[in-house]
């Protein structure tokens, strides 16, 4: 994954601003002011997307790499 075309991607949406509101490692993008994605910049850099919890049960079921997000999944 490369997190700077990631970081360079969600920066397209309109009013998205980003920061570091919880530490140094985790990057928050947010649009109008609410999160929608997480961007972990340790070793092994993660993403974490906001989506519809119908959705990400699929994505779920269909991709083994998607996995429910720290503090984010509203359906186990």
């Amino acid at each position: 994954m490369n997190v700077e075309s990631v970081r360079k991607y969600c920066l397209k949406f309109k009013a998205c601003t980003e920061g570091f509101p919880f530490d140094e490692t985790t990057l928050v993008m947010k649009v109008a002011g609410k999160m929608f994605t997480l961007i972990n910049l340790d070793e092994d850099p993660s993403v974490n997307l906001k989506c519809d919890p119908e959705k990400a049960l699929k994505l779920r079921e269909e991709f083994e790499s998607v996995e429910p997000g720290y503090h984010m999944n509203k359906i186990a």
